[in-house]
């Protein structure tokens, strides 16, 4: 491994998690010396890295800080493009253009050989037909970005009606369906609501009382959904 391709490594050990991280797991995780991260550390910051931390205690990386070129393996870029492929299919307008757009960023400022495998890359995904409820997702993605709280009409299975005033944390993406996490005013508790049975739905300029993060945090306790190691960033 080159040392440009270390540094690369030990830039994305430290931005995939949000707590310090000991130099003798980036050495475990790299294979080197505690001697040869200590150096990569203090020439990361020599570069402009703003890396928290020492020895014996661990180390963070602040957000803003990616040494050009921007470089990807192989199966990154395919990741990249799978993952920008299966949204941009969806009937999602306005994110399936933000993942085209997002790709277009990335391929600009790749090497040449790493932009022709992002350009002819031989994965492909079919695009999914509109369904019910798809209507709403843009609407439904806003609310959770800006802590809105969404007035809904919401049919069961039974075709009984609701309204609820509900408070969106997340917006799971299914095969065949699109669920709302939510706090429930009426239920005074977590609920979950398929995007195809939402009837009416209205956003409000009302925030929730409670941070989404901490309510995410809340609900993904209950339903025993393990946390991730990747910081939260709404």
């Amino acid at each position: 491994m080159s040392r440009a391709q270390r540094l690369l490594d030990v830039i994305q050990l430290l931005r995939s998690h949000r707590r310090p991280v000991a130099a003798g797991r980036l050495a475990e995780e790299l294979g080197v010396s505690l001697r040869t991260i200590y150096r990569d550390i203090e020439t990361l910051k020599g570069q402009g890295a703003h890396i928290d931390g020492e020895a014996g205690i661990g180390y963070v990386l602040r957000p803003g800080f990616m040494l050009p070129p921007l470089m990807f393996s192989e199966e990154e870029i395919e990741a990249l493009v799978l993952g920008g492929r299966w949204v941009a299919a969806q009937p999602d307008e306005p994110l399936g253009k933000a993942a085209n757009n997002a790709l277009a960023k990335i391929a600009a400022v790749l090497p040449d050989d790493l932009q022709r495998s992002l350009e002819t890359s031989g994965l492909m995904v079919a695009r999914r037909d509109p369904a019910a409820g798809d209507a709403e997702l843009p609407i439904i993605r806003a609310a959770i970005r800006n802590e809105r709280k969404l007035r809904i009409t919401y049919s069961d299975e039974r075709d009984n009606r609701t309204h609820r005033t509900i408070w969106p944390i997340a917006l799971g993406f299914f095969d065949s369906v699109r669920m709302v996490a939510a706090w429930c005013e009426s239920r005074g508790d977590y609920r979950h609501f398929r995007t195809d049975r939402i009837l009416s739905i209205t956003l409000t300029e009302r925030r929730y009382p409670r941070r989404r993060t901490d309510l995410l945090r809340e609900w993904k306790q209950r339903e025993c959904i393990p946390e991730t190691d990747h910081a939260d960033k709404n």
